[in-house]
């Protein structure tokens, strides 16, 4: 064929051309040189010279379409309603296919002439063109649909939507449907494929004629059906048979109607069948949680995850029922062991419910947070209606230091690990971290000075948990600790090799520590009053010439109430090895030229306080190495030898020389953290107070609480202490037309 423009016979080349067309919309045989003669057709149609009859064949194909859907309008309705879905679902099917065809024969036209008149998608998508206005040329597989929407789904579509909503209700019935539910699906889905070329707006049709009426009927059945199941007055049975029916419905929807309308399907249901009736699931809520019964427990959080703002009240009922349990769990708890039961039986109520969390919520962040609330409270409630202190801190820190000590017996490494791992859970969870860190670190103190660290290697992993935690500031006196006995073992061998080159024999083994004030938790108020032994004396000169040779301008404190030695029994039937603290060694090694001694005697010689040497010579009463004539250790109390001691073990430890903390120490601890708290909170409102220049009191207090939650949980009282003390310290004042307003003092 020649592609040049020329002059063509509409009317003879349009009667060849709707033959064709009649056959694609019908879908007759067309064969395939027929086909390609009338591809042609249109293309000469749209050059033709002297001009293009693209308008007129545009408007031919349009009449001869509504034409042709007058006539199966009239085919579709004799069967009457009861055949009216059937038929309909026939003859648009056909039609449907045969646009698609119709289309394509069409191709030239769309793309060369309909195109270039039609705007840009832009421009349709946003507004700028309407392809639907007035005279506008669609391209012809649209046009077709158009057609069968104005005059085809105008005239029947409620009609049609009546009957379909009648074969849905006999689904719902379990009745036998009157219509194939392929012609039933087919034709509510054609409300959707008549707009599919639409830029926007395609599914428009779908939900005016059908989607509506559709979802109101629903409504009204889901109504009916929510007041027969409350008749059964079960609050578990309803959530059941809801749950069922809502599956019931989607597994409908799924069959008859467009994806798009499944969420609306649910949401109407739950609106109907739950969110009506709130009071009525949440009046078994409490017994539900309290009872712990996870099937009707995640029954409700499925119905209720969906309704707006209903989760909430499931949630607080959760939270208060974990507080409860968490509270039953630590409360009366006493006894040496009762920091360990203290927290293992909060990780157990902490195992328990987030894993019923997990099971049961689908780990929902509601409830995650609901355990972390709860948890705080029970972590960080304080005896007394609130007036006494909270404990936990210190009991971690306990829970960690039998750990870490060499007395945990019967647990394995990995063991000790993991529950020192699992310690982090309640450690995230405490307000008072400060607290912890004063416990614990006068705790690991013991432990290195004392050598019972089980495990170095232990130590410092949980230091390095510390410090993921909270950061290296919380740990730094921690690590600095573990410095200080790695130095102090270096020390000691220069210390063996002065002595060897000052060709020295202290006549002992002779070890020390040296320790950094400032970071290790031993005040000077400890230091106890204390006349060294001769056996000792030229060893203690001889560091101390040897130190401040080395480190010139250091003072050293010597702590003996913290020193250990061991010490060889050989008066007795066999030698003895016992490790002992110094001032039991000294009261035993003035029993080296006599036999006898009284309490004051020892007492003076040794200068030892009352309460020290009570303590440390019963301790040696006790373990028989002397014997004392009376129950109360008087100054004219005599003490002897035991000459007669005898033990299976040949080394062994006087296991009274490390005091157990006393309450008295605890309070000191806590006064300590008192003290740390006044200064980190004055240093905090400098820093604040340096940034901001001017400050009003409130926008202080923030900030300073919110640079503090780290550590620990300021109370309001305690920060305007600390802005009176730095206003006497002229590091801050009141602004001169605000007193409720801060300036810093540079």
């Amino acid at each position: 064929m020649s592609l040049k423009p020329r002059k063509v016979d509409f009317n003879a080349t349009w009667s060849s051309l709707q033959d064709t067309v009649r056959g694609v919309i019908t879908l007759d045989h067309v064969p395939r040189t027929v086909w390609n003669d009338r591809f042609s057709d249109v293309y000469s149609l749209c050059v033709a010279h002297p001009e293009p009859l693209a308008d007129r064949l545009y408007a031919e194909t349009k009449q001869y379409l509504i034409d042709h859907v007058a006539k199966l309008l009239n085919k579709i309705q004799e069967g009457g309603e009861s055949q009216l879905i059937r038929n309909y679902f026939y003859y648009w099917s056909q039609y449907s296919e045969g646009a698609g065809y119709l289309h394509k024969l069409y191709f030239y036209l769309n793309q060369q002439h309909i195109k270039t008149q039609k705007g840009s998608d832009a421009e349709i998508l946003y507004g700028g063109s309407d392809i639907s206005g007035a005279g506008e040329q669609m391209e012809i597989g649209e046009l077709a649909l158009e057609v069968w929407r104005a005059d085809m789904i105008a005239p029947l579509g409620h009609r049609l939507v009546k009957l379909l909503l009648e074969v849905i209700n006999q689904d719902r019935a379990q009745q036998p449907l009157t219509v194939p539910i392929e012609a039933v699906r087919g034709t509510i889905l054609s409300f959707v494929e008549v707009q599919s070329c639409k830029k926007k707006g395609q599914l428009q049709l779908y939900q005016d004629l059908f989607e509506e009426p559709f979802l109101d009927a629903s409504g009204e059945h889901f109504k009916r059906d929510a007041a027969r199941l409350l008749q059964e007055k079960d609050v578990s049975l309803y959530m059941e048979k809801v749950m069922a029916k809502i599956d019931e419905e989607l597994l409908r929807a799924r069959k008859f109607l467009h994806f798009s309308s499944l969420p609306k399907v649910s949401q109407r249901c739950e609106s109907h069948m739950v969110a009506e009736h709130l009071y009525f699931l949440y009046s078994e809520c409490m017994n539900m949680v309290q009872g712990e019964r996870k099937k009707d427990l995640s029954n409700m959080y499925s119905l209720l995850k969906s309704v707006p703002n209903a989760i909430s009240v499931l949630v607080d009922t959760v939270l208060e029922h974990i507080k409860a349990q968490g509270l039953t769990a630590v409360s009366n708890l006493q006894g040496e062991s009762m920091h360990i039961h203290f927290v293992e039986n909060l990780l157990k109520v902490y195992k328990k419910y987030k894993q019923l969390i997990q099971e049961v919520f689908n780990a929902d962040q509601n409830f995650v947070g609901a355990l972390d609330k709860a948890c705080s409270s029970v972590i960080n409630h304080k005896s007394n209606g609130g007036r006494g202190p909270c404990r936990s801190p210190e009991l971690l820190a306990k829970y960690c230091d039998t750990l870490l000590k060499k007395s945990s017996k019967g647990i394995s490494e990995s063991e000790v690990d993991e529950k020192l791992s699992q310690s982090i859970i309640i450690f995230k969870y405490i307000d008072d971290k400060d607290v912890f860190q004063k416990f614990y670190s006068r705790m690991l103190a013991k432990r290195l000075i004392h050598q019972q660290t089980q495990s170095m290697d232990a130590e410092e992993a949980m230091i390095n948990r510390l410090k993921q935690a909270c950061g290296y500031e919380f740990t730094n006196k921690l690590h600095r600790m573990f410095t200080d006995m790695s130095v102090s073992a270096d020390l000691n061998n220069k210390f063996g090799e002065f002595l060897k080159k000052e060709n020295i024999d202290l006549g002992i083994t002779f070890n020390i520590h040296v320790l950094q004030a400032g970071a290790w938790p031993l005040g000077q108020t400890v230091v106890t009053p204390f006349a060294l032994p001769q056996q000792l004396e030229k060893s203690v000169q001889m560091f101390e010439k040897f130190y401040h040779t080395s480190f010139n301008g250091r003072k050293l404190t010597w702590l003996h109430h913290l020193c250990q030695a061991e010490l060889r029994l050989e008066y007795l039937k066999k030698p003895y090895l016992v490790t002992m603290q110094t001032f039991q060694m000294a009261i035993l090694l003035l029993f080296e030229n006599t036999d006898v001694l009284t309490c004051g005697e020892i007492r003076d010689t040794l200068q030892l306080s009352n309460e020290q040497f009570q303590r440390h010579a019963s301790s040696l009463i006790d373990c028989k190495f002397l014997l004392s004539e009376s129950e109360d250790l008087k100054s004219e109390s005599s003490l002897r030898l035991n000459l007669e001691y005898s033990n299976k073990r040949t080394r062994f430890r006087i296991t009274a020389a490390v005091q157990k903390e006393t309450p008295q120490e605890v309070e000191h601890t806590m006064n300590s953290v008192e003290e740390d708290r006044k200064l980190y909170l004055q240093a905090a409102i400098v820093r604040i107070m340096k940034s901001r220049k001017v400050l009003k009191h409130n926008q202080l207090i923030q900030e300073v609480c919110a640079q503090s939650k780290v550590s620990f949980a300021p109370s309001i009282p305690m920060i305007k202490k600390c802005i009176e003390a730095l206003i006497d310290k002229q590091y801050i004042e009141r602004t001169p037309h605000s007193s409720e307003e801060y300036s810093y003092v540079a």
